[in-house]
């Protein structure tokens, strides 16, 4: 896991202008590209996402300007490359309802990251296909869909859990050959009961 120092933490008091900028969809899939892929330049990520570079290049100014981004290097006359400055945006959800900017970053966030999800599989299924990734991988690549019971208290040690996990088996692998990116997605959103038909309600 990314330590702290590699965290963009949003506080939606401190951050409203930075909040409003990023919910656009096209400026957090710039940002994911260069987390996930590395630096680029405005043409590159233009190719990559459909884009034309002019607009590509305005998106990222925009998240230059709040600190998301950066440039990565110089290169006499060529054109600029960005990079993120951050491997992961945080958040404290309870904090983000408190503004209405706040809730509308985490919702256009959250089903980004579906969105990736979707592009993630594609890509793993069209890499596998094509020899890009060993055999090896695909006995332990998947997607899980468990619907536990838990408490609130238990979820929040669940998340903890999987944090520990996950820092001690990536610091184990960071010098192995063999290590590549996973995209590994995790979600815990409760589920009410649903209400009781008019039937069921009387006795």
């Amino acid at each position: 896991m990314p330590s702290d120092e590699h965290k963009r933490v949003l506080d939606p008091e401190r951050d409203t202008a930075a909040l409003k900028a990023l919910t656009h969809p096209l400026r957090i899939q710039l940002l994911g590209l260069l987390r996930q892929d590395g630096p680029a330049t405005a043409s590159e990520l233009a190719e990559r996402t459909g884009e034309s570079s002019a607009s590509t290049s305005y998106h990222l100014r925009v998240l230059a300007k709040y600190g998301f981004i950066a440039e990565a290097e110089h290169r006499d006359g060529r054109e600029r490359r960005w990079r993120a400055l951050h491997a992961v945006t945080s958040w404290s959800n309870e904090a983000m309802e408190s503004s209405a900017a706040g809730r509308a970053y985490v919702g256009m966030a959250r089903r980004r990251q579906i969105e990736h999800l979707v592009a993630s599989l594609d890509r793993y299924e069209e890499d596998i296909a094509e020899g890009r990734l060993s055999r090896e991988w695909v006995e332990p690549s998947g997607i899980s869909d468990l619907m536990p019971r838990l408490t609130p208290e238990s979820l929040t040690e669940l998340w903890a859990v999987i944090d520990r996990t996950l820092s001690d088996l990536t610091a184990r692998d960071a010098d192995d050959p063999r290590a590549r990116h996973v995209v590994l997605f995790t979600a815990g959103l409760p589920i009410a009961a649903p209400k009781p038909s008019p039937a069921e309600g009387t006795s």
